[in-house]
């Protein structure tokens, strides 16, 4: 399994932790559900973090079974419409950057 992360790093504007939440949930989250390829989406808020961390209040994870599936998601038009609600959000209530890694899964079940 690929998991592409999406690490947003920076701050949310004052007093608006909340809104942002729930503007990534209704706006953003839909249009990461409608990545052709993808097996599943994980949207995590930050809760806290280690003394002298990054401040990353939103963190996307985004599976696929496979290469072939991630190149057609980052090709597709549903990313273009992502990306587009994705600056609408962030301009509302965040200022920083958006960092993206892709990694290999190994899972144990414990």
């Amino acid at each position: 399994m690929i998991t592409r992360y999406a690490l947003f790093e920076g701050s949310i504007h004052a007093g608006q932790t909340e809104a942002f939440r729930v503007a990534v949930l209704t706006e953003l989250l839909p249009t990461w559900q409608a990545f052709p390829g993808a097996s599943s989406v994980r949207v995590t808020f930050a809760d806290s973090r280690d003394d002298g961390a990054p401040e990353i209040p939103l963190i996307l994870a985004t599976n696929y079974p496979d290469q072939v599936a991630l190149d057609m998601a980052l090709a597709s038009p549903q990313r273009i419409a992502s990306r587009a609600a994705t600056q609408s959000v962030t301009a509302r209530f965040f200022t920083g950057r958006i960092h993206h890694h892709v990694t290999i899964a190994h899972e144990y079940p414990l």
